[in-house]
């Protein structure tokens, strides 16, 4: 790499390129300027060096330093490679041949052209801090020096002279007053650009060539003007009307941002245009009435319905939600065809629903075999405040362009209303100047617009959906708005904001100044701008449709008909088992090497044990039996999908579903043989829980018929992700009607590893637990877990299902099952005693103590039993918790007839686990001769203790007051119900 040369009179800190000698004040004419050129680095003597290096730069921008990759930037001024090589070429020739005496006044002319380019630069990187940008015309940017000619030495004597450009969308050579014209027009406007940020100079010339083509000047004919005007005109009729008719009612209105819907209704067509088939929308609550009546052509007379009331409280559909939450979709008129849009159901933890929609829009693109990602595009609408303070949002741009989560690139528009949420004032909101800033992360290119300008927005539009269908990145629009109301149309903003409102309570509508505009400009008269909003209320008074909409969906093979898994029984019966003869293909196909590859030692003795599983000749272990559930499925022609932060390996080293070759570093997945019809995803994700749960969320709810699993490194990771099961998981049936088959497997068991490893909270589940909505089960043994994920598919009981999966048990020699077990059988809800031969009616007579637990205290307890010889205590294990297997239950219980005692016995304390939630439940399964008891650890506010002799002890007294519940135990209990009290 070229070492870092600091010329004279260049200042590194400066955001100017190319030539810079403000560190040194402005050279004179005379000695002065002679002088500044001898000691610059552009003096003849060094051309032939300084053209190797720029040959060098060519071909590789990170060979020299960042100062001198900024100066030949600047020298090239932007042309195109050729031409820009060509002409520095040139300048380097004529510097080695200039003498030390050559005058003044060419030297002056090449300097002055250099700064020029600096004034040019200068407007692309910082012409958005004096753009006009606010509506209230409220805001109070500092001044930018750099935005002024004399920062760069050109005076009111350069102002006639012309300068070269360096724009490829601009004439090559203007007066310098013209391109200070020019710039200011493109920059400093409605619309405010930040993409100098972007690394890749392609992108950042292309965004560049957009801006500034047409000199700033925004070319419309007089029908897009026209429909500018009537999509405002809708956007601002439907607040009115709600406004009037429904006083005092929460609707989060859009008023003050009422661009947003021809900037929506602009974008699905013009993306329609570009080939896109589908487009999933996520947004908030503010304007999405105006949506759901504007855009995806809700019916208003559903709308009202829904203020008024009359909808059915039996119908779920709609009895869930308030109705600022409800999605909605249909297909959408376009010149090259019908988009389906989907607007996504929303709960108020506002952005949570971000990484929802894009999971959403990669099913539907893996769906469609959409590899580029060109037909399904996901946009969403974000409020300023919560872009700016909520942490998802950094977390969907960090997978934004990663191999298991990319979508091609998503539209954000953030509804930027100034004021956020409650906040007074936006530096409490933020520590950045825009609340867009965390999109730079991804060298996303930001356009900021005053949304009065409907014109503006419309040109940012569609060099935004261009750029994205061009590079298949994420891009930002930020309409620059207000909030004529409070939050929410019940509150009182002045309160907070008497300056802010005191102007919006003046201010015309954006409608109103764009009328009065078009009609200035003789494209409408005032009749017909009266007319047009007559008319649309007169729509809303007889309830039609405003929209342009398909009035009856349309068929395609690629929406997903969920009617066959709605109102399935949870209890319905499938057979999961597999043939003896498929175990032998499977087995082979999963131990099957390549040719020329070269795994770890480790895992080849992984892979050689399970050949001699496949064979019967050793009992299989958990990642066998899970590789061979996942295999059977895949044969079956069901998709695979697995994602955690470890998954490929497994945190546990039990899993390998991915190979890698120790000599070269290439991968190999065995399962995608098994079925090349089959899509198989095994990803690896970054360390997020929140966004990658709520993105395989998404995803799951888009498609029924691939086995969808999100895996937690450790259990109680899924705690960074607990908006997503509040807000989703468990409760987005019965809010939305929304079926989802999503498996989330979180590893949970006490192993003295500390309080952060040892609980994924299973109590939390089970407390979130009702209407059948969730499925929680504990899985003890190999055989066990392959029929629960045969299950999951097999049924069409699409319901998330939430496995406490083991850690330790993976590699005990206990907790194994025969092969024989894949060809017989299934998922048992409640696993009897193995103890006991059920043929022996008198050993199971001599039981009196039944001790019910769930996981790996069973095998600790088994232990203990066997070893103490205590064969009047039997042990069973309920595998499901929830929906609980009452039936099951009292049947296992029955088979004891003189057992007098039931104990409950977990690892986890008392307050935590499955007892609360299952006491009742396991109460009303016993009969009078039982008396109910608990062994378990006491009460804590931590789920374990740190110390491992502790752990130790605890785990040695629960089992302990399991098998011999004395006085000891019952006075503990005693104790501890007191203390719950």
């Amino acid at each position: 790499m070229v070492p870092s040369l600091t010329p004279v009179g260049y200042n590194s800190a400066r955001m100017s390129k190319g030539l810079d000698n403000q560190s040194k004040g402005a050279p004179g004419n005379g000695p002065d300027l002679d002088q500044w050129y001898r000691s610059s680095h552009f003096y003849g003597s060094n051309a032939p060096l300084l053209e190797a290096w720029y040959e060098s730069w060519l071909e590789d921008e990170s060979s020299v330093s960042d100062d001198w990759a900024r100066t030949f930037n600047a020298l090239r001024n932007g042309g195109s490679h050729e031409q820009g090589h060509l002409a520095v070429q040139e300048k380097f020739r004529q510097l080695s041949l200039r003498p030390g005496n050559q005058s003044v006044d060419t030297r002056h002319t090449d300097h002055k052209q250099a700064s020029v380019s600096n004034l040019i630069d200068a407007y692309r990187v910082r012409g958005h801090e004096m753009a006009q940008l606010d509506p209230l015309k409220r805001a109070r940017w500092r001044q930018v020096p750099d935005l002024d000619p004399s920062f760069h030495n050109l005076t009111d004597a350069d102002l006639d002279r012309e300068f070269d450009t360096g724009s490829q969308a601009t004439p090559d050579r203007l007066k310098l007053r013209d391109i200070v014209d020019l710039y200011r027009r493109v920059y400093c406007k409605s619309i405010g650009a930040e993409y100098m940020h972007i690394v890749d100079s392609d992108k950042r010339r292309w965004v560049a060539d957009r801006l500034e083509l047409g000199g700033g000047h925004i070319e419309l004919n007089a029908e897009k003007k026209i429909g500018l005007l009537e999509r405002l005109t809708a956007a601002e009729g439907i607040e009115k009307y709600l406004h009037s008719k429904y006083v005092g009612q929460k609707r989060f209105s859009l008023e003050g941002g009422e661009s947003l819907i021809p900037l929506l209704h602009d974008t699905i067509r013009h993306a329609g245009n570009q080939g896109v088939r589908e487009a999933v929308i996520g947004m908030a609550h503010r304007g999405r009435l105006n949506v759901l009546v504007n855009i995806l052509g809700k019916s208003p007379a559903e709308l009202f319905s829904e203020f008024e009331g009359t909808i059915s409280a039996e119908d779920p559909f709609r009895a869930g939600d308030v109705k600022y939450h409800l999605g909605y979709s249909s297909d959408v008129k376009t010149e090259r065809g019908l988009v389906h849009v989907a607007l996504a159901f929303n709960p108020s933890h506002l952005e949570i629903v971000d990484p929802v929609v894009a999971g959403s829009a990669r099913a539907r693109q893996d769906r469609r075999n959409d590899l580029e990602h060109d037909q399904v595009m996901p946009i969403l609408i974000h409020g300023d405040a919560a872009f700016a303070g909520q942490g998802v949002i950094m977390e969907l741009f960090q997978m934004s362009e990663t191999r298991g989560f990319a979508v091609g690139g998503t539209l954000h528009i953030v509804i930027n209303n100034q004021i956020g949420f409650t906040t007074s004032n936006p530096l409490d909101a933020r520590s950045t100047v825009y609340c867009t800033a965390i999109a730079k992360m991804v060298h996303a290119p930001i356009f900021h617009v005053n949304a009065e300008d409907p014109e503006a927005v419309h040109h940012v539009m569609k060099i935004a959906l261009d750029f994205r269908k061009a590079y298949k990145r994420d891009v930002v629009i930020d309409l620059v708005c207000y909030r004529r109301h409070g939050h929410n149309e019940a509150d009182e903003p002045a309160a907070t904001q008497p300056l802010m409102y005191q102007t919006i309570r003046q201010l015309p509508s954006t409608r109103e100044n764009y009328a009065a505009r078009l009609v200035k400009e003789k494209v409408l008269s005032t009749a017909q701008v009266q007319n047009m909003a007559d008319q649309y209320r007169q729509k809303l008074d007889q309830g039609e449709q405003v929209a342009e909409v398909c009035e009856k969906p349309q068929k395609s093979k690629y929406i997903v008909n969920w009617s066959p898994y709605a109102g399935q029984p949870w209890d319905a019966r499938v057979d999961t088992t597999i043939s003896s003869k498929q175990v032998t293909q499977l087995s082979a196909a999963l131990t099957r090497m390549p040719d020329d590859f070269e795994v770890h030692g480790r895992v080849a003795k992984i892979i050689g044990a399970r050949s001699k599983m496949g064979a019967g000749e050793i009992p299989m272990d958990w990642g066998f039996a899970e590789n061979m559930a996942y295999a059977s499925l895949v044969a079956e022609g069901y998709g695979l999908r697995l994602v955690g932060q470890d998954s490929a390996r497994g945190t546990f080293f039990h899993r390998h579903a991915i190979w890698h070759n120790q000599s070269d570093g290439r991968t190999f997945a065995p399962l995608a043989g098994v079925n090349p019809k089959v899509e198989v995803t095994i990803i690896d994700s970054l360390l997020s829980e929140e966004a990658v749960l709520g993105f395989e969320y998404g995803y799951a709810c888009s498609e029924p018929d691939r086995l969808i699993i999100w895996e937690a490194q450790f259990g109680d990771f899924v705690n960074g992700a607990q908006v997503v099961i509040d807000q989703f998981i468990t409760s987005g049936e019965t809010k939305w009607g929304r079926l989802c088959g999503l498996v989330m497997f979180l590893p949970h068991g006490y192993e003295g590893q500390g309080p952060e490893h040892s609980s994924a909270r299973l109590e939390r589940f089970l407390q979130m637990c009702s209407a059948y909505n969730v499925q929680v089960c504990v899985p003890t043994t190999p055989a066990q877990m392959f029929h629960l994920l045969r299950r999951q598919m097999l049924r069409l009981y699409r319901k998330p299902l939430i496995v406490m999966t083991p850690k330790s048990l993976l590699r005990s020699k206990a907790s194994t099952s025969n092969l024989s077990r894949l060809s017989a059988g299934g998922f048992q809800l409640v696993i009897d005693d193995p103890y006991f031969n059920p043929a022996q009616e008198t050993e199971r007579a001599s039981v009196h103590r039944l001790v019910l637990c769930s996981g790996k205290v069973f095998y600790d307890l088994a232990e203990a039993r066997d070893r103490s010889e205590k064969t009047e205590i039997a042990l069973l294990r309920i595998e499901q918790l929830y929906p609980f297997p009452r039936d099951r239950v009292v049947e296992v219980l029955a088979l004891y007839p003189n057992a007098t005692e039931l104990v409950w016995c977990q690892e986890e304390p008392r307050n935590q686990g499955a007892w609360y939630a299952s006491k009742h439940k396991i109460e009303a399964c016993k009969s009078e001769q039982h008396q109910l008891f608990y062994a378990g650890r006491r009460t804590s506010a931590s789920p374990a203790v740190g110390y491992y002799s502790v752990h130790i002890e605890q785990q040695r007294r629960l089992v302990n007051d399991a098998l011999s519940m004395g006085k000891g135990q019952a006075d503990r209990n005693t104790q501890d119900m007191a203390a719950d009290a």
